[in-house]
């Protein structure tokens, strides 16, 4: 890149120049996100007399100010060939002596500004161009004009270009989840992983899809989107688990009605971090703007996640009765139930907010924490991965069941052999205080709140009797709050469907 092109190049870089060169040196350029100013930078060469010939030197330059311009829209002089000779004057030292470069959003004043720059400096034999920019503007009217005539996608409601920024702004957020096996970036047609670089002899891939449902409905109510992305992640990954299996990577479904560029990276950052805190790669994904469909400030989201598994590790296996149930914590309601949720809150719960504001933006009423309502209930779900991993990989797990729709109730019989029961102990884990206050408001029914909400469990371990103690110590190990719940029975008829018993 020549002078001129760099001195009308650098002025509208955003970017810590030095960060950009760092990045290059070490060979992780697409790992920083290059910001550009908008507008048009103009600049205008000052050439010694014969140039680009022979030309004289040490011609005394007049106009050039003392000191650095101190606001961000002044002219700037770059000085290439001069010098101080032995009076302390400024001369001329080579064929391009200096530029004016001046900076607008507006291309025809950022051009009249260089001009006027350059107006005032002078030294004799000096010579420029006088057309700089001039094709520039024919351009710009032209497409001006061809644009009233012409229909662009954009006025449907599609914008190509702020869909291109989102992709923009999570490249590099994406490339921090890159693990063993990823063979592809973001942006192809389709994404490449390679389980034998992953570690795996035998596998066996394993496949969840989900969403997070009307948890959304808050999360925009409130405009707070930085955790809603965990949700998606943990839904997808927490299932893929359940078969013994090490979730690889993660693609992503982000649709609106019209993207906000702002709201889309903080959705997507919070996958992201989802994929980062599994070990699960953010490998793709599809960001849909669909005017009509949804409105304005709405979006859905949904997620697919895939894993592997050596053959000989699936999961469930060998659950015999006298198995032990280890119940892992729920941090809230995760993502399932919010329909009623919503529903109790905003008809049943007789909050009103005395400002006419949303319900959600006033104290949380069960917990002291100093959060609002709706910070509470958009608690991002808990994701299991990495402690349940290094559960099944110690020996002695038979058998996971994560609880999300239908509660204990409906899920942990969708993992026991035909003709045993799971037998629970109703008290041996504390409610959540958020379903406490929810059934204030419901007045439900303990079975009715038992297949709705995860009730404060969202992970169940099925474990051999004589490992549960050290595999109950390995997951508080890994953070995780652990009870044990109760065990696998024996149903009195062989071929009877799975159920959950609870006594007292």
């Amino acid at each position: 890149m020549g002078d001129p092109e760099t001195q009308v190049v650098l002025p509208l870089l955003e970017n810590d120049l030095l960060e950009v060169i760092e990045a290059c040196v070490e060979s992780r350029l697409d790992s920083i996100q290059v910001s550009w100013k908008p507008g048009y930078a103009v600049t205008i060469v000052s050439a010694s007399q014969g140039y680009p010939d022979a030309y004289p030197k040490g011609r005394a330059i007049s106009g050039v100010p003392a000191t650095l311009p101190t606001t961000s829209d002044a002219p700037i002089i770059f000085q290439a060939g001069t010098a101080i000779n032995n009076n302390g004057t400024l001369v001329t030292n080579g064929g391009r002596v200096l530029s004016t470069t001046a900076v607008h959003a507006d291309l025809a004043t950022a051009i009249a500004n260089a001009y006027a720059a350059n107006a005032k400096v002078d030294f004799e034999g000096r010579h420029f161009r006088t057309d700089i920019g001039q094709k520039a503007l024919r351009f710009l009217e032209k497409q001006k004009t061809q644009q009233a005539a012409a229909v662009s996608y954009s006025e449907s409601g599609v914008d190509i270009e702020r869909g291109d920024a989102v992709v923009d702004g999570i490249a590099p957020l994406a490339k921090k989840t890159t693990r063993s096996g990823c063979v592809s970036d973001l942006g192809g047609f389709g994404a490449l992983f390679d389980t034998k670089a992953a570690g795996f002899v035998d596998p066996i891939l394993v496949s969840g899809t989900d969403g997070v449902g009307t948890k959304l409905k808050i999360a925009q109510e409130l405009n707070l989107h930085d955790d809603i992305g965990i949700d998606l992640v943990a839904m997808c990954v927490n299932d893929v688990l359940v078969q013994g299996a090490e979730p690889l990577f993660f693609l992503d479904y982000f649709a609106t009605g019209r993207i906000h560029v702002d709201v889309a990276t903080k959705v997507i950052g919070g996958i992201a971090r989802g994929c980062k805190e599994s070990g699960c790669a953010l490998i793709g994904g599809e960001t849909a703007e669909m005017p009509g469909m949804y409105r304005d400030g709405e979006y859905d989201l949904a997620g697919f996640s895939v894993g592997a598994v050596e053959r000989t590790n699936i999961l469930p296996r060998n659950i015999k009765p006298g198995d032990v149930l280890l119940a892992l914590s729920s941090s809230g309601v995760h993502s399932n139930g919010y329909s009623l949720v919503r529903y109790l809150v905003e008809k049943k719960s007789g909050l009103v907010n005395p400002s006419g504001g949303s319900v959600y933006e006033l104290p949380c009423p069960f917990e002291n924490t100093g959060r609002t309502l709706g910070q509470a209930l958009l608690t991002p779900t808990r994701l299991y991965v990495l402690s349940c991993l290094a559960a099944i990989r110690s020996g002695g797990v038979n058998g996971l069941a994560h609880i999300t729709g239908g509660g204990i109730t409906e899920n942990l019989p969708r993992v026991l052999p035909q003709g045993t029961n799971a037998s629970v102990k109703l008290g041996s884990w504390p409610l959540l205080p958020v379903f406490t206050w929810l059934n204030e408001i419901g007045k439900m029914e303990q079975t009715e709140l038992l297949r709705t909400f995860n009730c404060g469990i969202g992970m169940v371990v099925i474990v051999d009797a004589a490992r549960a103690s050290a595999i109950a110590a390995l997951l508080r190990q890994h953070n995780e709050t652990v009870y044990e719940i109760g065990t696998i029975t024996a149903s009195t008829d062989p071929a009877s469907s799975p159920k959950v018993v609870y006594h007292n």
